[in-house]
């Protein structure tokens, strides 16, 4: 077993690509993403690591996302999507203020 973690997923995806291909009778999910997360600290870094990998894989930056405090690309194989995702600070904070009171309210039965 490798401890490289970008071999060792890359072998995990042909594994799993081999076992689902010998095993007709497992049943499956129509897409599947993978997704990667940049561990930068500051959302200039992570915007920067993101537009990196849009461009070394041919994508564009998803719109759509921007409001919501994240910053995305994707590019698809199939029904098979390669996403990288940066979560930018503000949408980290609204997370957490939402999640404030997370298990103290209780609905009644």
């Amino acid at each position: 077993m490798t401890h490289d973690p970008r071999t060792a997923l890359i072998n995990g995806l042909r594994d799993l690509a081999a076992f689902l291909e010998a095993h007709p009778d497992v049943p499956v999910t129509t897409s599947v993403t993978v997704n990667h997360f940049p561990r930068h600290h500051t959302d200039a870094e992570k915007r920067a690591d993101i537009d990196q990998i849009a461009a070394r894989v041919g994508s564009t930056i998803d719109q759509a996302d921007i409001p919501y405090g994240h910053y995305s690309t994707s590019r698809f194989f199939g029904p098979v999507e390669y996403r990288a995702v940066a979560i930018l600070a503000a949408a980290r904070a609204r997370h957490d203020a939402e999640a404030t009171y997370r298990g103290c309210v209780q609905p009644d039965a």
